[in-house]
C-alpha cells in the first residue's frame, strides 16, 4: 500500500510521497484561477469548481477565497452555498449533503498529526472522514475536526468546534459543541429567535392554513 492508498484509507502516511505533493500542487493552481476569477464569470468559476471537486450537485456556489488541499475528496450535493474563507482540508473524504449552507470562515479539518512529539516528528500524519447530512446549516468560524459526522437538518452555532458527532435536527453549539435542544415543527414560524414571520410564502402551500388567511 502506497502512501496515497494510506492517506484514502484514513492511515498513517506521509504527505510528500507518491504523487500527493503533486496532486496538492494542481488543486492549487485550480484554487489560485478560481480565487482570481471576476466576480461575474460565475460560469467559468462553475467550471473549475466542476473539475476541482470529486462531486458536486446542481446549485453549488461558493464565495471566494476558498481553499482546499485536494479538492478530488470533497463531495457536495444539490444546492449547497459556503459563503467567503472556506477551508477544507480534505486528506480524508468529506461528503456535504443536499441543501447545507456554510456562513463564512467556516474550517473543515479531516487532517491531523499524532499528539506524541516522537512519531509526529517522522512526518506522519492522518486524515479521517467527515459527513455532514441534508439541510445543515453552519454558524460562522465553525470548526470540524477530524472524522466528526453532522446529521440531518442540524444547525451549528457560530464559534463553535465540533469534536464529536452530532444527531439528526438540533441545535449545537459551544467548545467543544454540545447539543443545546431538538428543533420542532414551531421553529419554521420564526425567522431568528421569538421573531415571527410577517409573510406565508416561507412555507409550501400543503403546509399553509389558509383559514387564517
Amino acid at each position: 500500500m502506497d502512501m496515497k492508498q494510506r492517506m484514502h484509507a484514513n492511515l498513517p502516511y506521509k504527505a510528500w510521497l507518491d504523487g500527493l505533493c503533486e496532486e496538492r500542487a494542481e488543486c492549487k493552481r485550480k484554487i489560485y484561477e478560481f480565487n482570481n476569477c471576476h466576480p461575474d464569470d460565475r460560469e467559468k468559476m462553475d467550471k473549475i469548481l466542476r473539475s476541482l471537486l470529486g462531486k458536486a450537485g446542481e446549485g453549488v456556489h461558493i464565495e471566494q477565497p476558498f481553499r482546499c488541499d485536494y479538492g478530488s475528496n470533497i463531495e457536495v450535493g444539490d444546492n449547497f452555498f459556503a459563503n467567503y474563507n472556506l477551508v477544507i482540508l480534505d486528506v480524508g473524504k468529506v461528503k456535504i449533503g443536499d441543501n447545507v449552507f456554510l456562513a463564512p470562515n467556516v474550517a473543515i479539518y479531516t487532517a491531523g498529526h499524532p499528539v506524541h512529539y516522537i512519531p509526529r516528528n517522522t512526518g506522519y500524519e492522518y486524515g479521517i472522514d467527515i459527513t455532514i447530512g441534508n439541510n445543515v446549516w453552519i454558524g460562522g468560524n465553525v470548526v470540524l475536526t477530524p472524522g466528526v459526522k453532522i446529521g440531518n437538518g442540524v444547525v451549528i452555532g457560530a464559534g463553535s468546534v465540533v469534536t464529536k458527532d452530532i444527531p439528526d435536527n438540533c441545535i449545537a453549539a459551544g467548545n467543544p459543541a454540545k447539543v443545546i435542544r431538538e428543533i420542532t415543527d414551531e421553529d419554521k414560524h420564526y425567522y431568528f429567535k421569538k421573531r415571527p414571520f410577517d409573510i406565508n410564502d416561507y412555507l409550501t402551500d400543503d403546509e399553509i392554513d389558509w383559514s387564517n388567511i
